[in-house]
């Protein structure tokens, strides 16, 4: 949250109906509303639906907020918008495993830092569009938890209040969706940063000894 910004005293202006408050909150949190929404349903259309829907929800039920993260109580808000979506989409084609193999991605931004070359940006580029792929192909509930994790970067408390489910639960889930992911760059190690490859081969070779004994 920005510096100067007293979210306590917009929220309390918004439920006295102050539009103009609340429009600031929609300034202060939008990107993040909409950056869940996209990684969830995948799709930027359906991801702005969602935010709009869940912002409009959210002023809606303004009376209902009891304190605590607003934050939080507008990611719990959005969650339930892409399951919707997610629920609507049922019955139509997924992404597929084989389609998925064909992406051809070379880098991942959960695992670069520094400074990276115009050429590790390339990369980057290419593996979070293969990452958003990766996370379509787990089940919403997993899903949601990760994105919530990995990249909005909350707590298991966040989390589970965000969703309203037991921090036990998130802890499940979020296992079990890394673990997939995990298994999928493991068949695809090609798709690891050139940097990650290299050490990973070094303590290959490290582990066998070499022909000068």
């Amino acid at each position: 949250m920005g510096k100067g910004i007293d979210e306590p005293s917009l929220v309390a202006a918004a439920q006295r109906g102050d539009l103009d408050a609340f429009n600031e909150l929609v300034l202060l949190y939008q990107d993040r509303v909409y950056n869940l929404a996209y990684r969830i349903l995948g799709d930027p259309s359906a991801a702005e639906d969602a935010t709009q829907e869940a912002f409009i929800s959210a002023y809606r039920h303004l009376p209902t907020f009891r304190g605590g993260s607003f934050l939080s109580w507008l990611m719990r808000t959005v969650t339930n918008r892409c399951y919707d979506e997610l629920r609507r989409q049922k019955r139509r084609p997924t992404v597929s495993w084989e389609s998925f193999g064909e992406m051809d991605e070379e880098a991942n931004p959960f695992l670069v830092n520094g400074h990276p070359t115009p050429e590790e940006l390339a990369q980057q580029a290419e593996l979070t569009q293969w990452l958003q792929g990766a996370i379509q192909t787990l089940p919403p509930d997993q899903r949601v938890v990760l994105v919530l994790s990995d990249v909005e970067g909350m707590n298991y408390q966040e989390i589970a209040d965000a969703v309203g489910i037991p921090v036990g639960t998130v802890k499940s889930r979020l296992a079990r969706a890394r673990a997939r992911l995990r298994d999928l760059l493991a068949a695809r190690k090609e798709l690891l940063p050139r940097a990650y490859r290299l050490e990973h081969e070094y303590a290959g070779k490290e582990a066998r000894p070499g022909k000068d004994g």
